[in-house]
């Protein structure tokens, strides 16, 4: 059987930092094992497996990927120490990835759910709004506990981002999939959308860069998090040179939401909102980015919250075990403890995955 000897130290959550490890088999061990072989010395900092909570496996620019190229995009996220994915939609169904012991964990939210020429092109399952209960208890079943909604998009008529949905139809919706033990989350981008989500009974914000105080103090008084991706805000900026000429409110928008990026997830965190680490990778921007999501991050708030939320917190509110005694040796070892040095990140000495070393 394998022994890997972790030199540490091994964080396994805000209280909790370990000497050394062992991982025997597929489990880790705070014990020495009795092995009479040789255990590989496994030097450096440890934590648990990175988790981005917003990644779309299987989606590209064009709208579904075949299944080769599903499996390189996870296999890149993982190499980059991500072996939890919460994904945050596609058109493909990834349920096979389950199959594949050496590919990341993933936690699936089936496909989005948008209103026909309200989002990008044959990225959703597009619906009108009487339909949007059946449809998303329809998509909760189809997925691991969750379900994506687009919230709010460009209408063109009225030149500017407007929310889909009306409160009670998103209550309606959030009931059905809460009564099938499954949770919702949201993309949006304004302001308009976030009252109504809140109101209804959203469980988690993707993006949220609309948020204002009230917004933010409901949020965290719920426990609502917030994945701000601010790879994809940083975006926001070419979205409104391309707008500019037929949207102009629109391109304001985007424009005043980029500059204030940094100071928005600032606020987010200072008002006590939970902040988990996404990346938005697929469509548009690539695979294996959480360490400089984190790094962007790192900018607005402490490095040591950014690497809690992109570990052992993103796992607790998903309900998927840490580094505790006996559970799956999923964990990154770094040259250094990544909450003083974040950019460590970008260079890990091991990758281990179910208690295999998959990238070093």
């Amino acid at each position: 059987m394998r022994v890997l000897h972790l030199t540490g130290p091994v964080l396994v959550d805000d209280h909790t930092v370990m000497d050394q490890a062992w991982v025997v088999g597929d489990k880790i061990t705070y014990g020495r094992p009795r092995h009479s072989g040789e255990a590989t010395v496994i030097e450096g900092t440890v934590v648990p497996g990175l988790v981005d909570m917003h990644c779309h496996v299987g989606l590209d620019s064009g709208g579904a990927t075949d299944v080769d190229l599903a499996l390189k995009q996870a296999t890149v996220d993982r190499d980059a120490g991500t072996l939890l994915i919460r994904d945050a939609g596609s058109p493909l169904d990834t349920s096979f990835i389950h199959d594949r012991p050496d590919m990341p964990r993933l936690i699936r939210s089936a496909r989005f759910i948008a209103r026909p020429k309200r989002y990008l092109r044959h990225y959703a399952r597009e619906i009108e709004p009487r339909d949007l209960p059946d449809v998303a208890e329809d998509e909760a079943r189809k997925g691991d506990g969750w379900v994506k909604l687009i919230a709010d998009w460009i209408e063109r008529d009225a030149g500017d981002l407007t929310p889909l949905w009306t409160t009670q139809q998103l209550a309606d919706a959030f009931a059905r999939v809460h009564a099938v033990g499954a949770r919702a989350t949201a993309h949006t981008f304004s302001h308009e959308a976030i009252g109504p989500l809140l109101d209804a009974g959203i469980d988690c914000i993707e993006h949220g860069t609309g948020m204002d105080e009230d917004h933010m103090r409901v949020a965290a008084d719920r426990g609502i998090p917030v994945v701000p991706t601010l790879l994809q805000v940083d975006n926001f900026e070419g979205f409104a040179a391309l707008g500019e000429g037929k949207y102009p409110a629109y391109a304001e928008r985007m424009r005043r939401m980029h500059q204030r990026r940094y100071e928005h997830v600032r606020d987010l965190y200072e008002s006590g909102v939970q902040l988990l680490v996404g990346t938005d990778a697929g469509g548009t921007l690539g695979h294996g980015l959480l360490p400089q999501e984190a790094a962007e991050m790192a900018k607005a708030i402490p490095a040591s919250a950014v690497i809690a939320s992109a570990t052992w917190k993103a796992r607790e509110f998903l309900g998927v075990p840490t580094l505790s005694e006996g559970e799956s040796a999923d964990l990154v070892v770094y040259p250094e403890d990544p909450r003083v040095a974040i950019d460590v990140l970008k260079t890990p000495t091991a990758v281990v995955l179910r208690g295999d070393v998959v990238a070093r």
